[in-house]
């Protein structure tokens, strides 16, 4: 049944830069799906100066708000409430407006992480390597406590973001080691290996990739493959990539967003790939 003109909804993500985010086509193909033709979903460049302003005026007929760099801080002082999830690591990426106007926010990155190693069988390892120390790598710190039964090390570039990752493991109960970023082709021996570095960062990397490498997961999309993806699933190694990080994290935000679910897993990834195969 087509929702009434009364029932029209709308959300959308915020960010700046914004004008690259994937997040429109994959929120639209899951309304189409699940029925929901009243329902918008936009994108606005807001900063974190512009943030305040921009939610004081947001109406009754808004759902929720997706949120990216450099936002996800930003927004925890203008809201009701956030989850544990989004509190782990000081930052919500997710905001839902509900029924009695409180905005709540989450973190869908985290779970996201999660849900995009399960689909690649990857449900618990042993021990783990993140390349890198910034915001992604507390959230891959969060995703790896779920999962990872031993020891993470922390490949990074400075003993202050060294201190920021074993900070980190203290509050998430994850037990992590850092080691110099000379050192990262060490990095690629791991079970587990999640890239969370700007694009080109690991590009030197690709000539060190083992001959049986496990699984990387490259939080880039775009461009996609990177050098070290590309050369980790020639050696036949399993990969992740940021969209499919994307993807699952849109999937928990649709479902909270429109209070219904399934959300269309596999028409959102069409959505996201024809977008991309498009640029």
């Amino acid at each position: 049944m087509r929702a009434g003109a009364a029932d029209a909804r709308r959300a959308a993500v915020l960010g700046k830069p914004i004008a690259h985010s994937l997040s429109p086509a994959l929120h639209r193909a899951a309304y189409q799906e699940l029925g929901l033709t009243d329902w918008s979903y936009d994108r606005f460049e807001v900063d974190e100066a512009a943030l305040p302003g921009f939610m004081a005026e947001l109406g009754p007929e808004w759902a929720g708000l997706s949120l990216t760099m450099p936002l996800k801080r930003a927004v925890i002082p203008l809201l009701d409430e956030i989850t544990d999830t989004a509190a782990s690591v000081e930052a919500v990426n997710t905001v839902v407006f509900t029924e009695d106007g409180r905005r709540v926010g989450d973190n869908t990155d985290i779970p996201g992480m999660v849900a995009a190693l399960r689909e690649r069988g990857i449900e618990q390892v042993d021990s783990a390597a993140i390349l890198g120390a910034g915001a992604t790598a507390s959230s891959a710190l969060a995703a790896l406590a779920r999962i990872c039964t031993g020891e993470v090390v922390a490949y990074v570039r400075s003993e202050a973001r060294a201190a920021e990752m074993r900070q980190w493991g203290e509050r998430l109960d994850v037990e992590v080691r850092t080691a110099n970023w000379a050192d990262a082709a060490q990095a690629l021996r791991a079970p587990l290996v999640v890239a969370t570095t700007p694009a080109g960062t690991t590009d030197a990397l690709s000539s060190a990739v083992p001959e049986r490498p496990a699984t990387l997961f490259d939080v880039l999309y775009d461009p996609w493959p990177t050098e070290l993806a590309a050369r980790w699933s020639g050696y036949g190694g399993a990969v992740v990539s940021g969209l499919d990080l994307l993807i699952h994290q849109a999937v928990l935000q649709v479902e909270q967003m429109t209070r219904r679910g399934p959300a269309p897993l596999d028409a959102m990834r069409k959505a996201g790939e024809h977008e991309l195969a498009a640029r």
